[in-house]
């Protein structure tokens, strides 16, 4: 069962992540349609998943929640600090494949987005997108943010180098958007 209920949506909740929820994260993290978007070259066994939830799930700069419908586990939301004052922050998600399309990360990342600037006072919130992640640019563009750049062939996924796209959005958009 995961952990308790940290963020409530409308039809989601982001929770803490717990032991109990490595093996579907070990899971969900190696799965080709998943990891392609993730930039995951290596697979994750489970000691690398259970050093990654020892260190980082639950440490003091960064947050990691996972992203439950009705208590079952469907992906993992994070918000990253992205400098030493706090100013910056990143979110990242990655959600099951079958969960692709219903609406659950635009969800999650409003939610974690929200949080990033209510909570954690940040001033500005990024997310970086692989070119061929549209679904993933669209969860951004809803939510507000706007593109920035476009990093030219910075990474290299399935035997290509690839474009990374940056959203960004800052904290009076963000709160502006709904006047």
């Amino acid at each position: 069962m995961p952990g308790p209920v940290f963020l409530s949506g409308d039809r989601i909740d982001l929770r803490t992540v717990e032991e109990e929820d490595l093996d579907f994260l070990q899971t969900t993290v190696n799965d080709r349609a998943v990891r392609q978007y993730l930039g995951n070259r290596s697979p994750v066994n489970g000691h690398r998943e259970r050093e990654w939830y020892e260190e980082k799930a639950s440490d003091d700069e960064t947050t990691h929640l996972l992203i439950c419908r009705d208590g079952e586990p469907m992906g993992i939301v994070g918000l990253y600090p992205e400098d030493s004052k706090g100013v910056n922050a990143e979110v990242a998600i990655f959600l099951a494949e079958e969960f692709w399309g219903e609406g659950y990360g635009t969800e999650a990342s409003r939610l974690i987005t929200d949080y990033a600037f209510r909570e954690r006072r940040h001033h500005r919130v990024v997310a970086h997108v692989f070119s061929a992640n549209v679904g993933s640019a669209r969860i951004w563009e809803k939510l507000g943010f706007r593109h920035e750049s476009t990093h030219v062939e910075a990474e290299f996924l399935d035997g290509e180098y690839v474009d990374v796209e940056l959203y960004a959005i800052l904290e009076d958009e963000w709160f502006d958007r709904d006047a």
